[in-house]
């Protein structure tokens, strides 16, 4: 049954371009049926073979019973449609190449983008060097300066009214010390002792002696030997100051007015801290000078 065979397999290609098309597949049912002669296949066939696609086979019943059914005129133009238009429907090898090329192209922009979207990082400030502090400079601490007492003890003696140990506030000069003792007796006067004088603390002041006051267990100049004297910086007068080797009028005036300002000397080594004593000329004094 070759002509049965075909009919079915064209029925099937029918079937399946209704499907792509989206036309819906004839009823095999709803087909006219028409009866076929099988038992005189000659006077039915076409020269080479050939049937005609009108006349389809179909059984109806037994095998003694065929009826053929022709096939719609729109079999053809769906054919030529599915041809021509049916390997549009598939991207084939070419769009496959063109899908790949195209997915390249957009990785390595969005490659490119991720990159120069990073933020670039800021280069460090350089520290800022502290001005007038240099690391380098060596620190050199401030001579450290006697600080005055709060309190002076004083040993008033002489031509007073009240002599004897005396406490004044720190700063307190001679003219304080003779007031607090009671002042000077009668017409006696003060002698050589310099009433503007700053105290020091454990001195001994004498008033109305024609010398010049010591210090409680002191010796005093000897102004017969001059050059081998021992001076007291916190007692002696500008005059006996000038004895000193290397001071002349202006450096003695210097150490009393340094004396009157800073309360006495504590040290010899003060003597530096006076305008115009550098290292060789306090090498000649410090053997001659006390406190």
């Amino acid at each position: 049954m070759r002509t049965t065979g075909q009919n079915i397999e064209r029925f099937q290609a029918e079937s399946r371009l209704r499907t792509l098309t989206g036309r819906e597949s004839p009823d095999p049912a709803s087909l006219p049926r028409r009866r076929a002669v099988t038992s005189h296949p000659g006077r039915h066939a076409r020269p080479g073979g050939q049937d005609r696609p009108e006349d389809v086979i179909v059984h109806d019943g037994p095998a003694s019973r065929m009826r053929s059914a022709p096939i719609p005129p729109s079999f053809e133009a769906l054919r030529k449609v599915v041809a021509t238009q049916g390997p549009a429907l598939g991207p084939g090898r070419p769009g496959l190449r063109l899908l790949l090329l195209v997915a390249l192209v957009a990785a390595v922009a969005g490659g490119v983008y991720a990159w120069r979207s990073q933020p670039e990082p800021e280069p460090l400030a350089p520290p800022t060097p502290i001005s007038g502090s240099p690391l380098s400079a060596p620190v050199t601490a401030p001579r450290q300066r006697p600080v005055p007492a709060t309190e002076l003890t004083v040993h008033v003696t002489g031509k007073v009214r009240r002599p004897g140990v005396i406490t004044l506030p720190g700063g307190s000069r001679v003219a304080d010390a003779v007031q607090e003792a009671g002042g000077i007796r009668g017409a006696a006067a003060p002698g050589s002792l310099n009433l503007a004088r700053k105290l020091v603390d454990g001195e001994q002041i004498v008033v109305g002696a024609s010398g010049a006051a010591v210090v409680a267990g002191s010796t005093p100049v000897n102004p017969a030997d001059p050059a081998t004297a021992v001076v007291d910086l916190n007692t002696a007068t500008p005059e006996q100051l000038e004895q000193l080797p290397g001071v002349g009028e202006v450096l003695a005036r210097r150490i009393a007015e340094y004396r009157d300002a800073h309360g006495g000397f504590r040290t010899v080594e003060e003597l530096r801290d006076v305008s115009g004593i550098g290292d060789r000329k306090y090498a000649e004094m410090r053997d001659r000078v006390r406190v």
